[in-house]
């Protein structure tokens, strides 16, 4: 009787066949394209350029100045409160740092190139 029922499974599963790998090859088809989604997004964010006029400072504050700020509280172990603190010993006051990091994360948020450019500073500063 084991083997009737051993059979029977093997038949269902003959018959699930053709549907099993038609799902799997769209999956796979699905993957490839993501795949190549990510691919291109990447290479978009290595090469993206700024937009014109993105790159010009915030309240006194240029890229690179904000690029040393933020990662000036590595010294305090990133504690994002020490901010004012650390941009004043760059000569920005707490009114313009405010105006300057809401602006730079603005940016970097909507402009890759802007992204890219402060990702390479804060590497080498």
């Amino acid at each position: 009787m084991n083997l009737f029922k051993q059979f029977g499974d093997m038949a269902q599963m003959v018959q699930a066949a053709p549907g099993l790998i038609d799902s799997a090859n769209q999956l796979a088809d699905q993957s490839a394209a993501y795949r190549a989604q990510m691919d291109l997004q990447a290479v978009q964010a290595l090469t993206a350029q700024p937009q014109p006029g993105n790159l010009e400072p915030i309240a006194g504050v240029d890229l690179e100045r904000y690029a040393r700020i933020v990662k000036g509280i590595s010294a305090y172990g990133y504690d994002e409160t020490r901010l004012p603190e650390v941009a004043s010993l760059f000569a920005v006051d707490a009114e313009s740092w405010a105006a300057a990091q809401a602006g730079w994360g603005a940016r970097i948020q909507v402009d890759r190139g802007v992204g890219r450019r402060f990702n390479e500073l804060y590497q080498v500063v």
